[in-house]
């Protein structure tokens, strides 16, 4: 017994490591967002959509990612707010989503309100307004991202390609393929790629960086969304 200090533990080996193998203790874990899939590593791929800076997402893809993306932004504690023209394809994720909290809501195209988002009640903003979809009321701002999903190519594409952080592609035409490398400069290898690929792979890309994604439904979002699939 020492004064003060309780019982002398039992002694055993100090656990020391080489400073030569600090590299192997590496964890795999990515930044800090929704896990969207797998890369072809099969590593976790996660985007980061809840941010204090403006971050705008385009997506040209199917309805099944969207839907996803926005099951599991809800799931980390964002709100989402859907700007849609067709809102009885998002009623039953809505009404399903947050375990009876109003975590999904759903809008008309040009009557999304003001979401005062925050620190700590961050905003995933869905834009599902077709294949022209009109200037947003509500912009991407500190802790309020925007994803706007397209379902193939449009007019009004290149200018929200240009203008997002980030950009999705899934499986497109041969011409559509053509025209989005020109604007993400990509490379003829991913180009090509483009019109083959699989339901639920995405492409994500900027400029200067590209990674295929695989998205795969868990148990639950299967049962409410059904298997994965570009086309709606």
């Amino acid at each position: 017994m020492r004064g003060g200090f309780g019982l002398v533990g039992p002694r055993r080996e100090r656990h020391v490591v080489p400073a030569t193998d600090l590299d192997a203790l590496a964890v795999p874990v990515g930044d800090d967002g929704v896990v969207i899939g797998v890369d072809a590593e099969g590593r976790p791929a996660v985007l980061g959509i809840n941010r204090p800076t403006p971050y705008e997402v385009t997506l040209i893809g199917g309805l099944w990612t969207a839907q996803v993306l926005a099951l599991r932004a809800a799931a980390t504690g964002a709100r989402v707010a859907v700007e849609t023209g067709r809102g009885q394809v998002w009623s039953g994720l809505a009404q399903a989503a947050g375990g009876g909290q109003q975590c999904v809501t759903l809008h008309e195209v040009g009557r999304i309100p003001p979401q005062g988002a925050s620190a700590g009640s961050p905003v995933l903003v869905i834009r599902d307004c077709g294949m022209r979809p009109p200037r947003g009321r509500v912009v991407a701002g500190p802790w309020q991202s925007v994803l706007t999903l397209l379902p193939y190519l449009s007019p009004t594409a290149p200018r929200l390609l240009q203008q997002a952080s980030l950009v999705g592609v899934q499986r497109v035409s041969p011409d559509e393929a053509e025209q989005i490398g020109r604007l993400m400069r990509l490379p003829r290898q991913a180009v090509a790629s483009l019109p083959t690929l699989g339901d639920g792979v995405t492409l994500w890309c900027t400029p200067r960086d590209r990674q295929f994604v695989m998205t795969q439904g868990t148990e639950a979002e299967t049962g409410l969304l059904g298997a994965a699939r570009r086309i709606d």
